[in-house]
């Protein structure tokens, strides 16, 4: 029995569909879904044993350990624009910390959502070294509360046999509709074409850098559950790890790939990077991938242009 925490959003019921299709059939998904009815459609078309919320999962496991054989946790609160410290102690950090411990207790495999909001604006790189991640310097609470975890964690003398954090970059791909603000320059591109005609990208405010030359490292949802399925087949090389491409891409060639999906000439307008995130705003981003090639992935990620194209032909124009 595999669990997967925060299954009913993005990232984690792609892992799932990705896990039905290698034939995964006893999956546990926790989440809160009560108060997210509109996620339904995520979940409703895979195959899994059960339901749990996340409230109640921890007595859950507490009953059912002897039948769990890997713990995948990527739920998580993950709006970088949520100032409020104590959302993210409970649900980030100290959810988290149980989660680790009852892995370690019952001696079951883990693998944990971290992310590349860590790494703050950059000034220490992209390198996910242990040794760099207790003086990274976020550029928000949820930026901190990954972090700390990632801090906690290298400094529990009691590990899971097996265990991986992952930080996520900029994942886009199906099943993120319901983010709203923070659901990917991808989405949000798409609906705008379809509404005005035209694509809105943040104009810069750095000289050293052009209107939508902001720079950053897009994975597609795909290739993220990609990586997850082999970290959990391989169960070798615990640690801390960059989930990107290793390639950073400008905005500009996000927006010029959605319109190429959709057949349609590029129209983009900058406008000014709100005054609310304009001082926290990163301009760069680029994962360092050779510590998952090191440990034995070998798949190509793919490109932007390609992931693009999947997601609006496949998926957006499809309303699937």
């Amino acid at each position: 029995m595999i669990i997967v925490t925060g299954a009913a959003g993005f990232i984690s019921s792609v892992v799932v569909g990705k896990l039905n299709e290698l034939g995964y059939k006893d999956i546990v998904l926790v989440d809160d879904f009560q108060s997210y009815p509109a996620k339904q459609s995520n979940y409703e078309h895979l195959v899994f044993t059960e339901k749990v919320d996340r409230k109640d999962f921890f007595t859950w496991l507490e009953k059912n350990q002897r039948f769990t054989q890997f713990v995948i946790h990527l739920g998580a609160r993950t709006d970088t624009t949520e100032f409020n410290k104590d959302i993210f102690d409970e649900l980030n950090l100290n959810y988290s910390k149980k989660v680790w411990e009852l892995c370690v207790q019952h001696a079951l495999p883990l693998i944990y959502a971290s992310s590349a909001a860590t790494y703050g604006g950059g000034e220490l790189g992209y390198d996910d070294n242990h040794e760099v991640i207790p003086n990274l310097k976020p550029l928000n609470p949820y930026g901190d509360s990954k972090n700390d975890f990632d801090i906690w964690a290298l400094q529990q003398e009691k590990k899971p046999f097996f265990w991986a954090g992952l930080k996520f970059f900029n994942v886009y791909g199906p099943n993120e509709y319901h983010k709203g603000r923070m659901a990917s320059v991808v989405f949000h591109s798409f609906n705008q074409i379809k509404a005005v005609g035209k694509v809105k990208l943040f104009r810069s405010h750095r000289a050293d850098y052009k209107d939508g030359g902001q720079l950053r490292d897009f994975i597609y949802v795909k290739d993220v559950a990609d990586v997850i399925v082999f970290l959990m087949e391989s169960r070798k090389h615990s640690g801390i790890y960059n989930l990107g491409t290793g390639k950073a891409r400008a905005f500009v060639d996000l927006a010029n790939a959605t319109f190429k999906a959709m057949n349609l000439p590029s129209n983009i307008e900058f406008i000014d990077t709100p005054i609310d995130i304009r001082d926290k705003y990163q301009y760069y981003t680029q994962a360092n991938m050779a510590k998952l090639k090191a440990a034995g992935y070998t798949k190509e990620f793919t490109s932007l242009e390609d992931g693009v194209e999947d997601y609006v032909k496949n998926y957006l124009q499809k309303r699937k």
